[in-house]
């Protein structure tokens, strides 16, 4: 490999909200990357820096061709410089959009288990979170579409935020899935926002706009993306919000800049820029290095740990793990494992009610610190399940 993702970082005493922990622990929770970004990322923030001046910050046209291209080459989608709308974040995306898409008392449908943080979105706008949960057949997720039909024939219910891939199950909902979710929203009148922040995080297995399934449907979503998943920028802060009705979009457009998340702050264009025109060798070998890691992990629970289940995913530097096996306590079987192993992964429940006995690990780092990750998670279910049946003596 040309870069080197084996090397080790130290991100102790950097601000790190990942690795704001004790010395002893490892983090493997929210989703940030012990990756050094691309060094063609790093070079164009450098070159910003020596300049010495952070002024106020416009937005060039070759900030929108560097997504328009990209989208194009990897995703077989066309997006037009007139649909991008620049926003600090996606989750202050999708936040401006609940304030300014829907009325106070409207129902906002999700699906359970998601982003925790979505459920933020809704209820600090002092709207109502409508889940219409996954089904889960012990091995994977499906939509209940009759669930879905009758919460979005619901006149209370006039937006859906859609997961494309899903977090945190890592799906990559199909073509067809896509297609019905948007016709049943056209259906019952429910704008759908879809969060695509991983879309470029994928396995072998395409991700789909939503956007790109059919005019009718373009005409009646909003879409955030971002390069900082995908190339471990989060703290630069910089999204885009895609949309192609003009109506909607002259809306979303007033809703950001009246929550004064529209500007980009002095380093995101550069960055942004660079991600995509020079980042893609970087992105193909942090794939290959993620899909090892994911084997690794999962070779090790099915010969280490098969009280556990890995849910199998497409998408995503996130695994979903069954833990029903033995406990429906995620929260307590992790704070257990964290106090005895320093291991810190995240407890299922804070996805939706049906999330209680999952975890989610976060595996986007240096092989050796997962092996280290792995170890512990052994150490630590056995160390549970030794308490639980000295517990039942």
């Amino acid at each position: 490999m040309k870069y080197n993702f084996s090397k080790l970082t130290n991100r102790f005493n950097t601000n790190s909200l990942k690795w704001d922990v004790n010395d002893n622990e490892l983090p493997m929770w929210v989703a940030d990357m012990d990756f050094e970004t691309a060094p063609e990322i790093r070079e164009a923030i450098r070159k910003k820096v020596d300049f010495g001046i952070y002024g106020y910050t416009i937005i060039p046209d070759e900030y929108y061709l560097s997504i328009s291209n990209w989208w194009e080459r990897r995703h077989n989608f066309k997006i037009e410089k007139e649909w991008i709308l620049f926003c600090t974040g996606v989750v202050a995306a999708i936040s401006s959009i609940v304030r300014k898409m829907t009325r106070e008392g409207d129902n906002v449908l999700v699906q359970a288990p998601v982003y925790n943080i979505f459920y933020n979105s809704i209820v600090n706008n002092n709207r109502k979170v409508l889940s219409s949960d996954l089904c889960f057949d012990g091995k994977e997720y499906s939509i209940d579409f009759e669930d879905l039909e009758r919460k979005l024939s619901d006149p209370a219910t006039t937006l859906m935020i859609l997961c494309n891939p899903h977090n945190p199950i890592g799906k990559v909902w199909s073509k067809e899935t896509l297609k019905k979710i948007g016709e049943l929203c056209i259906k019952y009148s429910v704008i759908v926002v879809s969060d695509e922040i991983h879309c470029d995080l994928t396995y072998g297995n395409s991700y789909i706009p939503f956007a790109s399934i059919s005019p009718e449907i373009a005409q009646n979503s909003i879409t955030c993306i971002a390069p900082t998943k995908t190339f471990n920028l989060a703290g630069v802060q910089a999204s885009n919000i895609i949309v192609l009705n003009d109506e909607i979009r002259k809306m979303v457009n007033r809703g950001i800049n009246t929550d004064e998340v529209a500007e980009p702050n002095a380093f995101a264009i550069e960055a942004t820029i660079a991600a995509f025109t020079k980042g893609e060798p970087w992105l193909n070998e942090l794939i290959e290095y993620l899909a090892e890691n994911k084997r690794v992990v999962q070779e090790f629970i099915y010969n280490e740990l098969p009280s556990l289940n890995i849910i199998h995913s497409d998408a995503t530097y996130l695994l979903w793990i069954d833990c029903s096996s033995i406990t429906k306590d995620s929260l307590d079987f992790c704070k257990f494992i964290r106090k005895e192993t320093g291991l810190y992964v995240s407890s299922g429940h804070v996805y939706g009610s049906n999330g209680g006995h999952f975890i989610r690990m976060n595996i986007a780092s240096q092989r050796e610190r997962v092996e280290d990750g792995l170890s512990r998670l052994k150490v630590g279910v056995d160390k549970y399940i030794d308490r639980n049946i000295m517990g039942n003596l």
